[in-house]
């Protein structure tokens, strides 16, 4: 009655709404509240958003947070070519923390094989697969040159699908990678190193005992290789059957016999495009998210060129400022075909050389020759560096001491032409640079980890040399 009482005695623009009209008022005011304290809420939770952002950027380091090892029943995969890529980017932080920079190595070494070669491996018999080359549980063989990797990779996955694998390799290579290969099955063909312009170097004899599969698998003497051979998409792709293809025609039962026919595989990683395919469409893309689509850099050697091309073209696709940059090992002439468009290395003078092939114990990395898939990647090559075998040994004792990181060769001299990069650049404010830890150091126990092999060869394993490059 006091509340109608005083309604009264004010003005009419003053008065309070009666009935359902102060219903209306109340619900108004209470909503009203609510949603300033929600408003307020959201923008609380923006701020600390942007403040830990912040945070984490403390003296040029960007700090990532830790995820607790579990098990996701989404994560259970299917044989071994499913655990093959998505692997984690690692920071290295001695490097990072020294230079300034965000310097994430994507962790090759951990695929099943042991190294990035399983995504090749995987594409190419993927590949010859849908495209009818190849069928699995048909006693095929694949066949391939290599200095090791790329053979452990494909022997990894033939056994999976059913096929056989003969492995051509330079007797030279680290006794360990053999040893691999003999452990999954595959035959190994152990050749002196020589020029690919030599008949007998390593990839030229894995392209001939393709073409002489049928010789070699029912070990006739037919002559006329030609008539075993089927067509493929690429002239580099080699494809003999045991059963002559002029001799079928269109019927079923031709067409069934010449499908469950034994069929020799050349795989040739260095000019087959599924090499490329393999980084352009799963590692480049796998970069790119996480990394959220911020990289200033992509470093990585190249041996058939494959992870350069695909990786960097992908990366430009995204944003055409990233810095491609190529890292040469010693002995290796793409350095000056990149600077100078020579292909040459003063090592690989007469008389100077310690071995037939790239002067270097580096290895999986550096040619001296122009590819197939090397020309994908020299149109889009920023910059290169030239790295020694010392300071390859240095940064992978380098990374030992400080970071817990046992690595290979070619993974030190990606990291070495890294540091490099930044130094010219003068980069110190968190720019980002992605590069490829290839393998670990288990694949180089004979060689590159080998200290009496290395006091031999003349090459200093302190760590000075990287030591001097982060001083510089």
């Amino acid at each position: 009655m006091v509340y109608f009482h005083l309604q009264t005695f004010l003005p009419p623009w003053l008065r309070l709404p009666t009935g359902q009209n102060l219903h209306h008022l109340v619900y108004g005011i209470i909503l009203g509240f609510s949603l300033t304290l929600t408003a307020t809420s959201i923008r609380a939770r923006i701020d600390e958003a942007q403040q830990r952002k912040k945070e984490r950027r403390t003296g040029n380091k960007l700090e990532f947070d830790e995820r607790p090892i579990e098990l996701r029943s989404d994560e259970v995969v299917k044989g071994v070519s499913g655990l093959i890529g998505n692997t984690p980017l690692v920071r290295v932080n001695s490097l990072s923390d020294a230079l300034g920079i965000e310097i994430l190595g994507k962790a090759e070494f951990l695929n099943p094989g042991g190294s990035v070669k399983d995504r090749v491996a995987l594409r190419i018999i993927d590949d010859a697969e849908r495209q009818g080359l190849l069928y699995p549980n048909t006693n095929s063989r694949i066949f391939e040159g290599t200095v090791g990797s790329t053979g452990i990779s494909l022997a990894t996955i033939a056994k999976a699908r059913g096929y056989h694998a003969t492995i051509v390799l330079p007797d030279d290579v680290a006794a360990e990678k053999v040893q691999a290969l003999t452990a999954l099955g595959a035959e190994t063909e152990r050749v002196r190193p020589a020029s690919i312009i030599d008949q007998k170097q390593y990839v030229n004899l894995a392209r001939q005992r393709a073409l002489h599969f049928t010789h070699y698998h029912s070990k006739t003497t037919d002559d006329d290789e030609s008539d075993h051979l089927l067509p493929s998409t690429s002239d580099d792709v080699v494809v003999a059957t045991t059963i002559s293809v002029s001799q079928t025609d269109s019927e079923p039962s031709s067409i069934d016999e010449l499908v469950t026919q034994p069929r020799g595989f050349f795989a040739d990683q260095f000019e087959n495009r599924s090499n490329f395919e393999a980084h352009f469409a799963g590692t480049g893309p796998e970069i790119w998210k996480q990394t959220n689509g911020r990289v200033d850099a992509f470093v990585s050697g190249a041996g058939t060129g494959g992870t350069l091309a695909g990786i960097g073209r992908f990366l430009k696709s995204m944003d055409d400022k990233v810095a491609v940059v190529l890292a040469d090992p010693q002995g290796s002439g793409l350095y000056n075909k990149v600077k100078h468009d020579v292909m040459f290395d003063t090592r690989e003078k007469e008389g100077t050389r310690r071995r037939h092939q790239v002067d270097t114990v580096v290895e999986g990395i550096g040619i001296n020759r122009i590819t197939k898939n090397i020309e994908l990647a020299l149109p889009i090559i920023d910059d290169a560096f030239k790295v020694s075998d010392e300071e390859a040994v240095s940064m992978s004792r380098y990374l030992v001491e400080h970071d817990g990181l046992f690595l290979g060769s070619s993974s030190a001299c990606n990291l070495v032409a890294v540091v490099k990069l930044a130094k010219k650049k003068q980069w110190a404010n968190s720019q980002i640079v992605v590069t490829v830890l290839c393998d670990s150091g288990t694949r180089h126990y004979s060689k590159f980890w080998n200290e009496e092999y290395l006091e031999k060869a003349g090459i200093d394993r302190s760590l000075r040399a990287v030591e001097a490059l982060l001083a510089s």
